[in-house]
């Protein structure tokens, strides 16, 4: 018997477009794909990649950066592409760069003294439309306490209150955002940016929505092979911890 493995782990990196789409049509009783097929599946696979977004947080597409804040200044714009602008800087040795597809922002923190001995963080709190809409003074100067973030179609804005003042200008705001998923382009022979625990659910939920084009008598029976995957995906993809509190629930008139 043999007892030699590969000693590789890159099927995830090397399994290509063109693959993961004839691997879904075969999950449909598809083979010898080609022209046309090839196209709408790999345009369905990049609208999975859209509803994933639409399902929550993924720790793989979970990126930190600093911006660099400046004095008076409330917002700072994040362009989804380079194409669209130019985004706000952020902290990067010497000169700064900048930051695109940021999709949402999970958390932010004002920082001082970054990179040395005294670095500190203090907590921003993330204020909602309303809450913000609410403030009178919205270029009132101090020591920023609080973002409000709003997400669209070409870019994803921050806005910090209060504004920075002289003391605070020379510090930035750290945060951590989850960034869009890449595009599965049309050279076929690439890699997607997707992490091998996903492969599965990728897989079974391309496999899915083309079936509701060319075989919709076995959507049904792939949407539930997809949804177990992709649950099993998420599940392992989460933030370990070593103690999980549950609070309790309280209903006094019952």
């Amino acid at each position: 018997m043999a007892n030699t493995t590969s000693g590789t782990v890159t099927f995830d990196k090397t399994f290509a477009v063109d693959e993961i789409i004839e691997d879904a049509y075969e999950r449909i009783g598809l083979q010898s794909v080609s022209g046309y097929q090839l196209k709408t599946a790999r345009r369905t696979l990049n609208i999975l990649f859209q509803e994933w977004g639409n399902r929550g947080l993924h720790y793989w597409e979970v990126g930190d950066t600093n911006i660099d804040l400046v004095e008076g200044q409330a917002e700072y714009i994040f362009y989804r592409a380079s194409g669209d602008g130019t985004s706000a800087t952020t902290a990067g040795g010497t000169s700064g760069t900048s930051t695109y597809g940021i999709a949402d922002v999970l958390e932010a923190t004002l920082r001082s003294d970054r990179g040395t001995t005294s670095e500190a963080d203090s907590a921003l709190t993330k204020t909602t439309r309303a809450t913000y809409s609410s403030l009178t003074n919205k270029l009132a100067k101090g020591t920023p306490s609080r973002y409000f973030v709003q997400r669209l179609v070409d870019k994803t804005t921050v806005t910090i209150y209060p504004t920075p003042d002289s003391s605070s200008a020379s510090k930035e705001v750290h945060m951590y955002f989850v960034k869009r998923i890449q595009d599965a382009d049309a050279t076929y022979t690439d890699a997607t940016d997707i992490p091998y625990r996903f492969i599965p659910s990728m897989t079974s939920g391309l496999a899915f929505y083309l079936s509701q084009k060319y075989a919709p008598q076995r959507s049904q029976e792939l949407k539930l092979y997809y949804e177990d995957e992709l649950a099993r995906a998420l599940s392992e993809d989460g933030s370990a911890a070593s103690t999980y509190i549950t609070p309790k629930n309280y209903y006094p008139n019952i």
